[in-house]
C-alpha cells in the first residue's frame, strides 16, 4: 500500500485515476491549501485493528466504571463510550475552528 497526496484542483482533475488507485489498495490524501481533508482508501479494504490500544481502552473503562462504583455512582461501558466519543467530538470541532 503506498500513500499519495494530492491538491484538491488535481484531485478533481484526475478523480477517476484517483479513485482506481484506491481500489487497487492505495491511500490517497486530498489537500486544500496543503493542508489534509480528505482521505481517499477502498471501501472493501478494513481499518486494521490496534489490539494493544484496544485492551488499553477496556482496562481504563473497567477502571473508570470501578472508580465510579466506589464513588456510590454507576455508569455501563456503552454509556462511558458514548460520553467518550461525545468528548471527542466536542474537541475536534473546537480544533476546527480554530
Amino acid at each position: 500500500m503506498t500513500t499519495q497526496t494530492v491538491g484538491l484542483f488535481e484531485a478533481k482533475a484526475h478523480f477517476s485515476e484517483l479513485v482506481a488507485r484506491a481500489e487497487a489498495g492505495d491511500e490517497v490524501i486530498i489537500t486544500r491549501h496543503n493542508k489534509p481533508v480528505a482521505r481517499l482508501v477502498s471501501a472493501t479494504t478494513a481499518p486494521a485493528v490496534d489490539v494493544g490500544r484496544r485492551r488499553e481502552a477496556l482496562l481504563a473503562i473497567a477502571a473508570l466504571r470501578e472508580e465510579l462504583r466506589q464513588r456510590g455512582a454507576s455508569m455501563r461501558s456503552d454509556e462511558i463510550v458514548e460520553a467518550v466519543r461525545g468528548m471527542r467530538d466536542e474537541q475536534t470541532d473546537r480544533k476546527r475552528r480554530a
